[in-house]
């Protein structure tokens, strides 16, 4: 449900700005095919949450509140020709970092939602290539970064599996000034720390811009149409933290990884501003 402007952000210009946000987005338009080929969008590990439900559908919200967002998703191959006709795939957790279809979900890993489908869908690319999703901005769960995942699929075959991350400035002015985001404790895990996100690299940094009471998310998907990649498909969950192991942790038999500490003060505005570009 689309938040009337009383209850939308305000001031996050000031915010984006003095965190240097700009430089956390990555361009969504693909170079010239005459120039260079384009380098392959990173795959990432599937995570235990994903659900083959072929949603197909646009509005992925399923009236869920949040901040609404829109994600443009332009699907190419490496000369910068548009793949039309693939399915996309793309699912997250909520505001409060929960993933529909699993129990064991929350702070307190009490909440079910076993039988749920909302912030899940599947959409074909168009003739340009181009596919996107209605849904609201996600929220975070321990030992991870704010993050949406995503599949390009080919036939049977899974081509592409990934997650594209947003600027952890924006995350931070919604999750600590918006109700419906805020919780009892700091989120632990930023970009800049995220073993997924840093091991990923510059190719599933998602730029976001404003348009009237929503953002948009657009990423470039460069995808191999013929490729077989191997999937990291992690247990599903039970007995492991949401999202599954922390990122660079090897969980003993049994136990389960420490939280990892959110950083505080002037140290954490340092991690959330991209470091500047030499020369």
């Amino acid at each position: 449900m689309t938040p009337p402007d009383s209850q939308l952000p305000l001031g996050r210009r000031g915010l984006l700005a003095a965190l240097g946000a700009a430089g956390l987005s990555a361009s969504a338009r693909p170079a010239p095919a005459a120039q260079r080929r384009l380098p392959l969008t990173a795959q990432t590990t599937e995570g235990p949450y994903y659900l083959d439900l072929a949603l197909d559908r646009r509005d992925i919200t399923e009236g869920l509140e949040g901040v609404p967002l829109d994600v443009r998703f332009t699907v190419c191959d490496t000369a910068g020709r548009p793949l039309p006709k693939l399915r996309v795939d793309l699912w997250h957790c909520d505001m409060q970092g929960r993933y529909s279809g699993f129990g064991e979900q929350g702070d307190d890993r009490a909440q079910s939602f076993e039988g749920k489908t909302f912030l899940r869908g599947s959409q074909r690319t168009d003739r340009a290539g181009i596919v996107s999703f209605g849904t609201v901005y996600p929220g975070w769960y321990a030992g991870r970064t704010t993050h949406i995942h995503f599949k390009v699929i080919n036939g049977a075959r899974a081509v592409l599996t990934s997650q594209f991350f947003l600027p952890d400035a924006l995350s931070e002015f919604l999750y600590t000034q918006m109700p419906l985001y805020q919780r009892a404790r700091m989120r632990d895990t930023l970009n800049s720390v995220d073993g997924i996100a840093l091991k990923a690299g510059g190719t599933v940094l998602g730029a976001v811009r404003e348009e009237r009471q929503r953002y948009v998310a657009t990423l470039a998907l460069v995808v191999d149409p013929a490729a077989v990649p191997v999937i990291d498909r992690p247990p599903r969950p039970g007995g492991l933290p949401p999202g599954g192991p922390f990122p660079g942790s090897t969980p003993l038999s049994g136990a389960r990884p420490p939280r990892p500490r959110a950083l505080e003060g002037s140290a954490r505005i340092r991690a959330m501003v991209p470091p500047r570009a030499e020369g």
